[in-house]
């Protein structure tokens, strides 16, 4: 194995793991950086890394790009609150701008409660993880917040899992937990991978290294099922693929499991020792016969008992679930029915199937922000429960303990239940093109409040429109950190983030958290020397220092299988599940507690043709959004010049009929209008599209265009995040309309090279 430091001529090549930024989800691709003269000239893939094996995506390989980005912010800046909207920024120290931030803290705390302080958290950075602990242990407040409504980002999931399965964040098995990979000897292949609503090839979401499906394809011949309304380039290799109706997936994943449950595919012995509720989701299920589906669906009855009958015969079968769980009203139902599949065939935690995370690995394992705080006497009980939301959705705010994002909007315009004063926005985008339902609506908000710090590396709509000060945040090879896939709740391997270069002065989150906490809360934050001392205590408790998985690079956790068994799973070591059964729950007593029907149920969406038949007549397209591609991550790399030559503009997916009965035309720039706003994108004329649905791209604006208010950026002309409604979540406060919005489709007038250049 090659050191993780070597020197080759004029060069020190550093073997490490990226983790964002640059825009990954914590994947953990292993990385060989060469410096030179204390400069980044070139990052390859590391071919010894037990995951990627010296693959990677283009947002690594353009990363000297990202660092040494003209426009990239590299100190730490502010402005007067009367200058918000203008480019009248002044570089400042650290000193004085960590001075400003803890001191604007201070009168907000002292004369309002830490409560009125508010903490936006981003996807995919490794301030991800943190900044639930940035509000409770640095500010005191109970108050973070994920600005998409309805938490409608792998949210859902995680809660869906708490409460059915009890076990970490459920992944397909890849053999991606042991150094000897495929040559495990307990390990086996699935035979059957179902995606549902996943992209793992573009998004690689969360974890997954979406490069295993290519792998157990191509080496032991695994087949796939695949469900999206587009045909992706998985599906051209499927055996079946489903273009399902956005929003309609519930329906389609009860067909799914009428037919195993009446073809008795299921696995009697672990069904009979290991679940609750059989009986019920039995009767339940057989009121959504293929047949009934496939009206519902609009995909045929025969691809339906198809592809379940494919799934259920499958010895292992395995299953890997994205958004289109999250992005639904009726989303925890779907989730309800995908984690049934995973179970009802015996596969889940075991080999080839649908693996869990250890209990000894899980956050929870790790010290709880909200009681570290309460335990240092800088928040009471009282305050933690102020957060907003809690008693309005209690299933989200209790399962994942941060505010729900529409309950917060709420507050910040109406200052009910209390007047919301400063927010710090870590490494988000809420009042741009980023995640956020109504971004308008947050913009206004936003820009009310009496103070506003943002951490980031480039100037963004949010933070030239809203904030007083910039903290300049570290690349991932700008600051040590530990990356752990699946954000500790279900990880394959621990890797190193190494401090390999200095760019400016910027910092890491958690060495940002440290300064201001020391100014704020000294009885807890004086423990820690830096950012890496409050890494090893708040989130590594595997029995490894960050110097020794410096030296290996990457830690696999080699977990074992069947943890259920083995009294891995549950909080109290015993064996089953750590559900209010102890068992895999197919009738779901945590819904049932929190006010849902506890078996799966199939709603429509809140617009389409059977819920708004008259709206139809106006805005005759099924809008989904949201699918990731190789050039960006999110709003992220809207500036990176070869990364935008992969894709220079937004476009919208539509079918070729659909474009010849529009007279629409393949490059145009048209208008996207839903019932709550519109934006322009240009027209993508395709096959791949399910005919009467379209598909918009997300996370778009442009740096290169005038910064300053009203512009910010072309923050608004292609921003499909401004046709989204609010507040249209299920019945427990999860999901939104991201992917199954109505819309009308005629030409726009574009943008023009003279505004983008």
């Amino acid at each position: 194995m090659t050191e993780w430091k070597r020197q080759v001529g004029e060069e020190t090549i550093y073997r490490t793991c990226a983790w964002s930024p640059p825009g990954c989800h914590p994947v953990g691709c292993g990385l060989q950086v060469h410096v030179k003269d204390g400069k980044v000239v070139k990052v390859e893939g590391d071919p010894e890394h037990p995951i990627t094996k010296g693959a990677l995506c283009p947002r690594c390989l353009t990363m000297t790009e990202y660092l040494y980005h003209p426009d990239r912010i590299i100190y730490p800046m502010k402005r007067a609150k009367e200058d918000r909207g203008k480019d009248k920024w002044e570089r400042i120290s650290w000193d004085e701008a960590i001075e400003i931030v803890a001191d604007n803290a201070k009168k907000v705390i002292d004369e309002h409660g830490a409560e009125a302080i508010m903490v936006f958290g981003g996807t995919g950075r490794e301030g991800n993880s943190y900044y639930r602990p940035l509000a409770n242990l640095v500010y005191g407040s109970p108050n973070s917040c994920y600005a998409q409504s309805g938490w409608s980002c792998y949210g859902p999931r995680v809660a869906v899992t708490g409460f059915l399965l009890g076990g970490g964040y459920p992944e397909i098995d890849y053999a991606q937990k042991f150094p000897d990979r495929y040559e495990h000897p307990g390990w086996e292949a699935p035979e059957v991978i179902l995606a549902w609503g996943k992209a793992p090839l573009e998004s690689n979401a969360d974890g997954l290294w979406g490069h295993a499906f290519i792998d157990l394809m191509k080496d032991f011949g695994t087949k796939l099922i695949i469900v999206d309304p587009r045909m992706t380039w998985l599906g051209t290799r499927a055996e079946v693929v489903l273009q399902v109706r956005p929003g309609t997936d519930t329906a389609l994943a009860m067909a799914f499991l009428n037919v195993i449950i009446e073809e008795e595919l299921y696995d009697k012995g672990f069904v009979e020792k290991w679940t609750y509720g059989f009986d019920e989701l039995k009767e339940r299920v057989a009121t959504m016969p293929p047949s009934k589906a496939a009206e519902i669906c609009g995909v045929p009855e025969e691809d339906i008992t198809k592809a379940a009958r494919l799934y259920g015969n499958a010895k292992p079968s395995s299953l890997s679930w994205g958004l289109a769980v999250d992005q639904n009203p009726n989303g925890v139902q779907l989730g309800q029915c995908l984690c049934a599949l995973m179970a009802i065939t015996g596969f889940i935690d075991a080999p080839g199937g649908t693996t869990l995370g250890s209990i000894e690995n899980f956050p929870n394992a790790a010290a709880d922000p909200a009681q570290e705080a309460m335990k240092y006497g800088f928040m009471t009980e009282d305050t933690w429960n102020k957060r907003i939301g809690l008693h309005e959705f209690p299933a989200v705010c209790n399962i994942i303990p941060t505010v729900h994002p529409d309950a917060m909007l709420d507050t910040l315009e109406s200052g009910e239940p209390y007047q919301i004063h400063m927010a710090h926005v870590a490494s988000s985008n809420p009042a741009g093109a980023a995640i956020s339902s109504c971004p308008q609506r947050w913009y206004e908000a936003l820009k009310k409040l009496d103070f506003n710090v943002v951490t980031d590396l480039f100037m963004t709509p949010t933070a030239m429109a809203c904030c007083d000060v910039f903290l300049p945040l570290a690349s991932c090879v700008e600051h040590d950190a530990i990356v752990a896939t699946h954000y500790g709740w279900n990880t394959s391997f621990y890797g190193a983030v190494n401090n390999l270069v200095d760019v400016g002065e910027t910092k890491g989150e958690s060495e940002i958290m440290v300064l201001i906490g020391k100014k704020l809360y000294p009885q807890f934050w004086d423990q820690f020397e830096n950012g890496t001392d409050f890494d090893t205590w708040y989130g590594l408790r595997f029995g490894y220092t960050p110097e020794e998985i410096r030296e290996k690079v990457t830690v696999m956790t080699e977990e074992p299988y069947y943890k259920y068994e083995k009294g891995l799973i549950r909080k109290d070591r015993e064996p089953g599940f750590d559900t209010m059964t102890g068992r895999v729950e197919f009738y779901g007593n945590a819904y049932e507690y929190f006010g849902d029907d506890p078996l799966p149920y199939y709603k429509e969406p809140p617009y389409g043709p059977e819920a708004t038949p008259q709206l139809m007549e106006e805005f005759p397209f099924i809008l989904t959004t949201g699918a990731r591609n190789y050039a960006s991550f999110h709003s992220e790399h809207r500036q990176i010049e070869s990364l935008r030559q992969i894709q220079e503009y937004p476009q919208l997916d539509m079918h070729p009929d659909d474009a010849a009965a529009m007279g629409l035309k393949d490059d145009e720039w048209v208008w996207i209008e839903s019932p709550f706003g519109r934006c322009q994108q240009k027209l993508h004329v395709t096959p791949t599209i399910k005919k009467g649905v379209v598909h918009a791209m997300h996370g778009w604006w442009y740096p290169e265009q005038e910064g300053e208010e009203p512009n910010l950026f072309g923050n608004w002309k292609s921003n499909i995040n401004v046709t989204m409604p609010y507040k249209v979540n299920g019945n427990l406060g999860f999901g939104d309309c991201f992917k199954n919005m109505i819309c009308k489709v005629y030409p726009g007038e574009g943008i023009t090279e003279a505004e983008v250049s």
